[in-house]
């Protein structure tokens, strides 16, 4: 049994922020960190103070966290960065929301004495003597403590205060990670109320010194233990309370939910995980229909969830094709007409965005990749609609002269069918790249909707039903938001996200299969028609080729993807090296590395384009080592150099680790290795909100003939599948009752710390 937290945020968009620049304005970008860890980074909206991001996370974190920050910076390309404000949401404050903490929130004034992290390991006793007793504190060590100097690090020491007396450290110099292995004693007076105070400064030779955090003790509770050793968690300090202005710092609109689940042993999941499989291998002539029940029970809100759930489960169990092609069937039974098909929010059309999501990201960003950073790296000005025509100066033989709108118009024009054509060109060429499982399915697809509609006059409904999904709800919404589909690490600028727009439509035009309602929206898209008629025959030759894949074909293809390990990530890393000691003795390369389940490997030059940051590679590596049983229990941060490490200052280089290695954070990646019983609990948690409509459903089925009995216990094996899926319902929820109950306990807080 293990214990499970995720984090759904998304940063939608903030509102009155200060200008912090000398032009009257800002340019904002936020950074989110949970318990003082960075783990993500917008893109920044230049030059505005209303920015809008609109960017989505799947986080996930140790059950143990305790908060989660969100602090919106003005980035600056000579000096520091500013920061505006922040937004903190403790755990109990996601935890009170169910359905997730939504709406604005208004920033508040970042204090350097609330900014604190780390912990402190301590040793206190209580010793009995001829003089009465004595409170005995030993500083041993801190580990992760808050970086305040330029340097990267800190020149720790700590203060250890108990009724008017105080005692310090000695220094340790450039160190997050010091050791002092030094005791204080202090006269213990009988009733003595008054807490002991450990706190941690940052020491510095001309400003004031840095606060890195506290921890207060029970006296009282420590007389009872006589001892107590661990380490303690670094608190802020906020005895010295102070006013914030509300409104004056602007506001931040946020949608967070917190999800704790508490995942059994794989055996539990199966009985469910084959019932569902067993309903898909049947299709449309089970007698149970679980699938089409699932739907029709999913609300429209949590649809996309169930639907992407749904199919990393079906992918696992090498069921994926199948089970689209199950909703495919659905979807076709009930439509009658050919134009309405998968224009609908359905599971059929959520399902198969998050199947081309996982199983196409890496096809997409080879077809659509080098198209993307050509629009980037031109900037060009581009603009069909002559209503929004913008007269532009250009140079000629050192003359300049305004620019006609018809000018603008054409040199627009010829851009976009650059591109377009490039595109287009690309796709015709990526047949044999293409996954043979997305081939597969869209062979199923194509053949079903020939099926339904074999008339003539329907001859292109096959076609429009897969560029529905590839093009529609693939690459065109890539098009336009390439930094959420990965292909960019930021967003594009008004001029550039201008001509994303006008290229997505150019190709939603060849995907409708240039229709005339897609003609009559919007007349002055007229000039690329040319194009995107040639690109509509292109397309429908490459659909044609897509789908021309036989059985033996697709298991060859497959089984010589399987013995490839998929990379978890690609991209450029520094990698720094040291001679000795002294700036000049240290040297930095750059090589591509590319990390998969089995290797981390590099080399001089990249073999494909793809740009991380490094909370993206930390996320990468943590996943990959998590089954990973050498696992060393703690690791050095820093480096040897010369005779000692960085980190901590201990000159034995096979001294252990002065940090802990524990479970960080991860972002949820569309490349993540599949996680089976995660899976099966999120379906079996959706059941469970959902089982009184199951139970009416199989009220109302009891009434027609052949219908089994109802499930009253474990020892039962009802033949309906709506019977037995309530039957594993009931079996799961007297499991997880039977397991230590309780939500995700916090982390261990020793009972002498008071809290503050």
């Amino acid at each position: 049994m293990a214990k499970r937290s995720s984090l759904s945020i998304r940063i939608v968009e903030g509102k009155n922020l200060p200008a912090k620049d000398i032009t009257g304005s800002s340019d904002p970008y936020c950074i989110v960190k949970v318990d003082n860890e960075p783990i993500i980074r917008t893109a920044t909206v230049w030059k505005t103070l209303c920015p809008f991001w609109g960017e989505e996370y799947q986080v996930h974190l140790p059950p143990t966290f305790h908060s989660v920050a969100f602090y919106v910076m003005d980035e600056d390309a000579l000096s520091r960065d500013d920061v505006i404000g922040k937004v903190c949401l403790t755990r109990d404050t996601l935890a009170s929301h169910p359905k997730g903490f939504s709406g604005w929130a208004h920033l508040m004034e970042v204090d350097p004495d609330e900014e604190v992290q780390g912990e402190i390991h301590l040793r206190l006793e209580v010793v009995s003597g001829t003089r009465g007793c004595r409170l005995r504190c030993s500083v041993l060590e801190a580990r992760d403590l808050a970086p305040k100097d330029r340097n990267g690090a800190s020149d720790p020491f700590v203060r250890v205060r108990y009724k008017g007396r105080t005692h310090e450290t000695s220094i340790v110099k450039k160190s997050c990670y010091p050791r002092w292995n030094e005791t204080f004693e202090f006269e213990l007076e009988e009733g003595a109320a008054e807490a002991l105070c450990v706190e941690a400064w940052d020491w510095d030779l001309v400003s004031r010194n840095d606060f890195l955090g506290k921890v207060v003790v029970n006296v009282q509770r420590l007389r009872a233990a006589q001892q107590e050793e661990g380490w303690f968690r670094l608190q802020p300090d906020q005895s010295k309370s102070r006013q914030r202005g509300e409104g004056n710092l602007g506001s931040l609109q946020l949608e967070v939910r917190l999800r704790d689940e508490t995942v059994l042993p794989s055996g539990c999941y199966q009985p469910l995980v084959q019932l569902l499989c067993r309903e898909v291998k049947l299709g449309t002539q089970g007698p149970g229909q679980l699938i089409p029940l699932i739907e029709e029970t999913t609300s429209t809100e949590c649809r996309q969830d169930v639907a992407s759930t749904l199919l990393r489960l079906f992918l696992g169990q090498g069921l994926a094709k199948d089970f689209l092609d199950l909703l495919f069937q659905l979807e076709l039974g009930r439509t009658s007409e050919a134009n309405t098909l998968f224009r609908s929010n359905s599971l059929a059309s959520k399902s198969m965005e998050s199947f081309l999501k996982v199983a196409g990201m890496r096809y997409l960003h080879g077809v659509l990749g080098p198209i993307i950073d050509r629009v980037f790296e031109e900037k060009k000005y581009v603009e069909l609609d002559p209503s929004k025509v913008e007269v532009k100066d250009v140079g000629c033989s050192g003359l300049h002269r305004p620019q006609t709108e018809a000018e603008v118009l054409e040199q627009s024009a010829q851009t976009l069918r650059a591109h377009l054509g490039a595109l287009l060109s690309a796709l015709s060429r990526s047949v044999r790249s293409c996954p043979a499982v997305v081939r597969a399915t869209f062979r199923q697809l194509f053949r079903r909707v020939r099926e339904r509609f074999p008339s003539a006059q329907d001859e292109n409904v096959p076609f429009i039903a897969v560029t529905s999904f590839l093009c529609l709800r693939f690459i065109s919404p890539a098009i336009m938001a390439p930094k959420l589909f990965h292909l960019r690490e930021r967003h594009a600028d008004a001029r550039t996200s201008r001509t994303l727009l006008l290229l997505a439509k150019a190709v939603q035009n060849v995907g409708n299969m240039d229709t005339p309602a897609s003609r009559a929206k919007e007349a002055w898209m007229e000039p690329l028609q040319p194009t995107v008629r040639q690109g509509v025959a292109q397309l429908k030759d490459f659909i044609a080729k897509l789908v021309d894949i036989q059985e033996k074909e697709e298991l060859d293809l497959q089984r010589s993807l399987s013995l490839q390990a998929p990379p978890v990530k690609e991209g450029p890393l520094f990698i720094h090296r040291t001679k000795g000691k002294g700036p000049l003795m240290s040297s930095f390369k750059k090589l591509h590395f590319s990390l998969t389940t089995e290797a981390l490997s590099f080399a001089k030059t990249p073999s494909s384009k793809c740009v991380n940051e490094l909370n993206q590679w930390l996320s990468a590596l943590r996943k990959v080592s998590i089954h990973n049983t050498g696992l060393l229990g703690s690791y050095h941060p820093g480096i040897f150099r010369g005779d000692k490490w960085s980190c901590c200052h201990q000159r034995d280089k096979t001294d252990l680790g002065c940090d802990k290695t524990r479970p960080r954070v991860t972002l949820q990646e569309w490349n993540d290795p599949l996680d089976h019983d995660l899976e099966a609990q999120l379906i079996y948690r959706h059941l469970l909100g959902v089982e009184a409509e199951l139970w009416e459903k199989h009220r109302q089925l009891l009434a027609g003939p052949g219908a089994g009995p109802v499930p009253t216990g474990p020892g039962e094996a009802p033949q309906d599948p709506l019977a037995q899926l309530l039957q594993v319902l009931q079996d799961l929820k007297e499991a997880h009752r039977s397991s230590p109950a309780g939500s995700p306990s916090s982390e261990p807080s020793h009972l002498l710390e008071l809290q503050t």
